[in-house]
């Protein structure tokens, strides 16, 4: 937010070159880079002679978050000293990479905390194994599970199992990136890269559905965008309102692709003391009012393919029915609604929906969610990028698993899975704007954190030589300080990896 200082020089002297070029180690694709140009990731550059790293390194200050005094920055007077101890954190973002993988890595920083002597260890790490999972509320069919998803016609992930009231996709991974063509491997990175810094992109599913995604904001499907995600599936709904329809219609069917709910039938219209009314639906019937596979999936109602729900009756009991029986069809969105009368030959006609009704259909409405798209980046750290923590990478595994050091990215908090290995997961929306980088061979640049004490980081076998204070980073190591984001927990505070597996 302030202090967009001159950026940091890589972390190793690079390899000589002819012709005024500088060869990069930051990454295996090794650039040779003429003065005054950049490497192929847009990430390092040649000023001058001197191999220097474009973006700001990014330091997280709770002060700025909590409203505190911000130090001006003046090149004649600054002494150097606008980062304090437990206040600032200091994040990968724009700190360089271990590779070739035995070096400590970038940034192992120091400083004292309630007492305690604390290190946070930090590198951008390169993920080829690596990828996004993606929560698109709404009930819209976008395509069967395990279809293709692609970006720009390659294949970029899959769609996977649905959850309530959301489609799921899984983009990436290692095979996408690095085991199929270079144009599937260079449109996957692409994809992720944009998708893990916020941008919108558009996406295809095979046999299926386009949508546009972009974290945090509502998904468009086939055009459309999504303004609510759906209450609950037809029998939860059922559950929820029966008392706002009792004494006010005589039968209810809320359309739903996975179980539509009838009132009638349904427990909740049992208890209530509503007569069965004759109505007979298409479909599976499971339990009493609730009913699978009255329609395919699709973009209609309650994410099935209709459009006309009466398409999912069949003729009604005239044991049962009567003319000027009233019925009410609803989505469980509320987006879709129709009010029927049983004519003499006991025929739905569609009516006026009564005011009496009108209230009852804005509630299903209230209680839906906005409709959002969630991206969670996952990403497995290897062995070399822990390598760059100890020199016994498997040490900082078990501190990890013992919630004896803490993982961050970007300094947003994120869940380690549990098993072997370091696989976390973290919603991109609560790191720094512009977290996440790409190398063409191809991978993702993830940022990533360790924090634990100094006796911990001792006990593991780190690198102590290479530890530095935080009050050290002053001159062209300067880094950009932005504020944490006011959700995201203090990476310093206690037990911070509580949403560790």
């Amino acid at each position: 937010m302030l202090d967009d200082i001159a950026p940091p020089p890589a972390a190793a002297a690079p390899a000589p070159a002819t012709d005024d070029k500088i060869r990069c180690d930051a990454c295996p694709v090794m650039c040779f880079i003429r003065p005054g140009m950049v490497g192929a990731c847009d990430r390092y550059a040649n000023h001058e002679g001197t191999l220097v790293r474009v973006d700001p390194h990014v330091v997280l200050d709770r002060t700025l978050s909590q409203g505190g005094a911000v130090v001006p920055f003046d090149r004649g007077a600054w002494d150097g000293g606008v980062l304090h101890g437990p206040d600032t954190f200091v994040t990968a973002i724009g700190a360089g990479t271990t590779y070739p993988d035995y070096k400590p890595a970038p940034f192992i920083v120091s400083s004292e905390v309630d007492g305690v002597d604390m290190v946070t260890v930090v590198t951008e790490g390169i993920f080829s194994y690596c990828g996004v999972k993606v929560k698109i509320d709404t009930d819209r069919h976008l395509g069967p599970e395990r279809s293709l998803v692609r970006a720009n016609g390659e294949p970029v992930g899959h769609v996977t199992t649905a959850e309530y009231g959301s489609q799921m996709l899984s983009l990436g991974g290692v095979h996408h990136l690095t085991g199929g063509t270079k144009p599937e491997g260079r449109v996957t990175c692409e994809t992720l890269l944009a998708l893990s810094n916020g941008q919108p992109v558009e996406l295809t599913v095979d046999d299926g559905a386009t949508v546009i995604v972009a974290a945090g904001r509502p998904p468009v499907v086939n055009g459309a965008v999504e303004e609510r995600m759906r209450v609950g599936c037809g029998s939860a709904t059922i559950g929820m309102f029966a008392k706002q329809w009792h004494g006010k219609v005589d039968e209810v069917v809320v359309v739903d692709d996975h179980i539509t709910g009838v009132l009638s039938e349904h427990q909740a219209g049992k208890l209530l003391g509503i007569p069965d009314t004759g109505i007979k639906l298409k479909g599976r019937r499971s339990t009493p009012g609730r009913y699978f596979r009255v329609a395919e999936p699709g973009t209609g109602w309650g994410g099935t393919n209709i459009t006309d729900p009466l398409s999912i009756l069949g003729p009604f009991d005239a044991k049962k029915a009567r003319p000027g029986l009233t019925m009410l069809m609803v989505s469980t969105t509320g987006e879709q609604h129709g009010y029927y009368v049983l004519d003499e030959a006991l025929t739905p006609v569609e009516t006026a929906l009564p005011a009496s009704l009108t209230h009852s259909v804005e509630l299903i409405r209230e209680n839906c969610e906005p409709a959002l798209c969630t991206v969670l980046f996952m990403g497995g750290a290897g062995g070399s990028l822990r390598s760059g923590v100890t020199e016994n990478p498997v040490r900082l595994t078990r501190s990890v698993k013992e919630a004896l050091t803490t993982v961050t990215c970007g300094g947003a908090p994120v869940y380690v899975w549990p098993g072997g290995g370091i696989t976390f997961m973290v919603d991109v929306t609560r790191l720094p704007a512009n977290a996440f980088g790409s190398v063409p061979t191809p991978a993702l640049v993830a940022p990533i954190e360790f924090t634990l004490s100094l006796e911990d980081y001792a006990a593991l076998g780190g690198h102590l030589d290479h530890v530095r204070p935080l009050s050290s980073l002053t001159g062209a190591e300067t880094p950009k300080r932005v504020a944490v984001q006011a959700d995201n927990p203090w990476p310093f505070a206690p037990r911070t990896a509580g949403m560790r597996g």
